[in-house]
C-alpha cells in the first residue's frame, strides 16, 4: 500500500488549522495561536519535502497545497493588521497579490489549459518569510520576543520578496499566454 495521498491529506490538515487559528489570535491567545500557526507552518514543509522526496505530486497536491498557503496566510494577514500588529499596506500587498496570482491563474486556466501548481523559488523565498514574519509577530504580542526592529526588518523582506514574486508570476504567465497565441 502506497501512502501517496500523505502530502494531500497533511495540506488538508493545514487547511483545517486556518479556523482555531484565526480564533486564537482574535481572542488574543497568542500563545496557541503561535503553536498552531508553527505547526501549520513545518506541515507545508513536510508535504511538499513528502510529495518531492517520494514521487507523491498530483494536480490536486499542486492545488491544494498553494491555496492552504493562501487561505492561512491570508487569514493570518487580515486578522494581524485587524488587532494593529502589523501594518495594514503590508497585509493588503500580500492579499494583493495573492489575488493577482489566483485570477492569473484561473485565466489562464480558462484561457489556455490547466494550471499546473509550480512555485517559483522567489515565490517559495516569500512563503518562508511570510511564515517566519508571522511567528515572529505573534511571538512578539504573546512573549515580547523578538525586538520591534526584528519584526520591521523582516517585513520589509516580505515586502520585497512579495512584489518581486508578484511580478515574476505576472511575466512568466504573460509570455506563457503569448506563446499560445
Amino acid at each position: 500500500m502506497t501512502l501517496s495521498w500523505l502530502p494531500n491529506a497533511i495540506s488538508l490538515f493545514r487547511i483545517a488549522l486556518i479556523p482555531p487559528i484565526l480564533f486564537l489570535v482574535v481572542q488574543e491567545q497568542y500563545g496557541w495561536a503561535l503553536a498552531l500557526f508553527f505547526i501549520a507552518g513545518f506541515s507545508d514543509g513536510v508535504d511538499g519535502y513528502l510529495a518531492v522526496r517520494c514521487d507523491w505530486q498530483s494536480r490536486l497536491g499542486g492545488l491544494l497545497d498553494p491555496a492552504a498557503d493562501k487561505l492561512l496566510m491570508t487569514g493570518m494577514f487580515v486578522m494581524l493588521a485587524w488587532g494593529g500588529h502589523i501594518p495594514v499596506w503590508l497585509a493588503a500587498t500580500v492579499i494583493g497579490r495573492d489575488v493577482v496570482i489566483v485570477a492569473g491563474a484561473l485565466t489562464y486556466n480558462y484561457l489556455f489549459e490547466p494550471v499546473e501548481g509550480e512555485p517559483t523559488r522567489i515565490s517559495k523565498i516569500n512563503t518562508a518569510l511570510q511564515i517566519l514574519f508571522v511567528l515572529f509577530v505573534l511571538s512578539r504580542a504573546g512573549f515580547g520576543w523578538p525586538e520591534e526592529i526584528t519584526i520591521t526588518l523582516l517585513g520589509a523582506a516580505v515586502f520585497v520578496t512579495v512584489v518581486i514574486s508578484g511580478a515574476d508570476y505576472v511575466l512568466s504567465w504573460t509570455q506563457r499566454a503569448r506563446a499560445r497565441e
